[in-house]
């Protein structure tokens, strides 16, 4: 299952999910990093539409400059469960849910895995979004990795929101693990979701 956009544009709770993460470690952090990005005019007015994929990576790549890796690696983490949250609370249908959680895991992985693939766009940008068996999800020219070159996974954010809403809606036990960056020097980044 692959999906592709031409739009440069992803949703906007990559940066208000980010802020609402950094606020929750205190407001010196919230304003440091958003200036560094270039992005203090969004403290004012919050983006309430998409915004472009390049201002969501910089504000990512803002919080791994101004934090230490594991701080910036537990607010892009915090940021990215909540997002998923507010995906359950706005964006999916209760009675979606509902039928997704009385189903055995493996048929609602992939109910949601098709809910997801439709709605890559949202995360992926200009990216290209597939699925696989395992499952196994795979973002090509991933755009919040765009010019990396870390030496390290950096998709902390993805990894989040797909294991908040595989734990809320397929198994608690679900874990996911990045195993492969494009700011390693890999073709795509992919992660591997597990509730066995």
């Amino acid at each position: 299952m692959s999906t592709h956009s031409p739009s440069d544009r992803v949703g906007p709770n990559a940066a208000l999910q980010t802020f609402a993460a950094l606020r929750a470690r205190g407001e010196s952090s919230v304003r440091a990093v958003a200036a560094r990005a270039g992005l203090l005019a969004w403290l004012d007015t919050p983006p309430q539409q998409m915004i472009p994929q390049a201002d969501a990576a910089r504000l990512h790549e803002a919080v791994r400059a101004e934090l230490l890796t594991p701080q910036a690696d537990a607010v892009l983490a915090d940021a990215g469960r909540r997002t998923a949250d507010y995906l359950l609370a706005n964006r999916i249908p209760g009675f979606a849910q509902i039928v997704l959680r009385a189903l055995p895991a493996s048929l609602a992985a992939r109910g949601l895995t098709k809910a997801i693939a439709a709605n890559a766009w949202t995360f992926a940008g200009s990216g290209r979004f597939e699925a696989k068996p395992g499952p196994v999800y795979e973002i090509h020219d991933n755009p919040f990795c765009a010019g990396a070159s870390k030496g390290r996974k950096l998709c902390v954010w993805h990894a989040a929101v797909f294991e908040r809403l595989f734990q809320a809606l397929v198994s608690s036990r679900t874990t996911v693990e990045e195993t492969a960056c494009c700011a390693e020097g890999s073709p795509c980044c992919r992660f591997r979701l597990n509730w066995r």
